[in-house]
């Protein structure tokens, strides 16, 4: 991955101070609540993209309130996998150091990894179902849409089901002196 050697901006600044806040810690503390985030988020978004397929295509009403309903919880799943990760799918490279940028570049290589597997798996289910006398015209875009989806996401989950601990007692409170220290500096 490229380095990006402009220095940071105020957004750079910013943004790199709300991603490695501590206040929400709790709430990713330990790899079983991460999981946990992850998993919630990934029924969120399988909820949502049900819901605005059923309002676009079903033309149902009652499902484009159940999507509003779904996007706050959604937002904050986010936030907590955003916090778990210190941003590292959402800052910009010149934000990121060596470390964090071979970790974004693992996870992102590892996410395409799972996508070929899952766009090979969704296409022999369509053709099976094809074959099965399933009448897939009426499929193609829900499947499509869906699989998009899922590859604009598969990054932030996996991030978020793969981030470590974080290191306690003086360790940690040196890591964050120091990429506090760097962020300001940049």
């Amino acid at each position: 991955m490229k380095t990006d050697e402009r220095p940071m901006t105020g957004y750079d600044r910013r943004m790199y101070a709300i991603m490695n806040r501590r206040e929400g810690a709790p709430l990713y503390a330990t790899a079983a609540r991460r999981r946990a985030a992850v998993v919630t988020h990934m029924v969120l978004t399988g909820a949502g993209i049900a819901c605005w397929l059923y309002s676009v295509l079903g033309d149902e009403r009652w499902a484009t309130f159940g999507m509003l309903g779904i996007l706050l919880p959604w937002c904050a799943a986010t936030g907590v996998i955003n916090g778990a990760t210190r941003g590292l799918l959402e800052l910009r490279l010149r934000a990121l150091d060596e470390r964090q940028r071979a970790e974004k570049n693992r996870v992102v290589s590892r996410a395409h990894y799972v996508m070929l597997w899952l766009l090979l798996a969704t296409t022999v289910g369509v053709g099976v179902a094809g074959l099965a006398g399933v009448e897939i015209e009426g499929l193609v875009f829900p499947v499509l849409f869906s699989v998009f989806v899922v590859h604009w996401l598969m990054p932030l989950w996996l991030a978020g089901l793969t981030v470590g601990d974080d290191p306690v007692g003086d360790e940690a409170d040196e890591m964050v002196a120091v990429g506090g220290a760097e962020a300001a500096g940049r």
